[in-house]
């Protein structure tokens, strides 16, 4: 794509500028380490877009702060303080809903991760946000926690111009099919495989 222009113009009947601002469903998958930080950059230019943004955490504990969380937050706070950027959502699923701090057992994280996605679903019909970060989200499709032909029907016929991003290891083949973006992150090398434990700043 050299200076930005597409290789091959398909003739699908859209303006160039119609064909530009189609919402794009993005998928961010692969075993190497950086699928949720770029979602999460990706939040930061949205934001500085002015759009609406929702993050919704399916896997990771309720209890774990990261650092792109905070940053997200505090420029939520400064949209409501000055009106600069867009609004911005975080929500957790890993140990709970956003208001539930509870452990529980794996039938609890199921319920609540199903509930999440109800949630995400109401938010889509409502055509709540610009953006949306399904952040681990692949996981719960794997284990069987939301119905998998539910999400891919839900996205690719969510009304509107909504941007998804989706992120998370071994991303089902039906979701990939109807992506508009894929990136795969391939693991070459990390510092996890000689025995060195995560790093503040690199991995939180």
């Amino acid at each position: 794509m050299p200076k930005g222009q597409p290789l091959t113009v398909p003739d699908d009947g859209l303006t160039t500028k119609q064909r530009r601002n189609r919402p794009l469903l993005m998928v961010h998958t692969g075993d190497g380490k950086g699928k949720s930080t770029a979602a999460f950059g990706l939040a930061m230019r949205a934001w500085n877009q002015g759009w609406n943004i929702g993050v919704f955490q399916f896997v990771k504990s309720a209890k774990w702060r990261i650092g792109e969380q905070t940053v997200l937050e505090r420029l939520a706070d400064l949209h409501d303080e000055t009106g600069v950027g867009g609004p911005v959502e975080w929500h957790k699923m890993g140990s709970g809903w956003s208001w539930s701090r509870k452990d529980g057992t794996e039938d609890d994280h199921a319920a609540d991760a199903a509930e999440g996605w109800a949630e995400v679903k109401r938010r889509l019909a409502a055509e709540t946000h610009d953006l949306y970060v399904l952040d681990e989200f692949t996981y719960p499709m794997q284990w069987g926690w939301v119905d998998v032909d539910d999400v891919i029907e839900t996205l690719a016929n969510r009304p509107g111009r909504q941007y998804v991003v989706i992120t998370g290891r071994r991303a089902d083949p039906r979701l990939i099919e109807i992506a508009d973006l894929v990136t795969e992150m391939q693991h070459v090398k990390h510092p996890f495989d000689a025995g060195q434990k995560g790093q503040r700043g690199i991995e939180w």
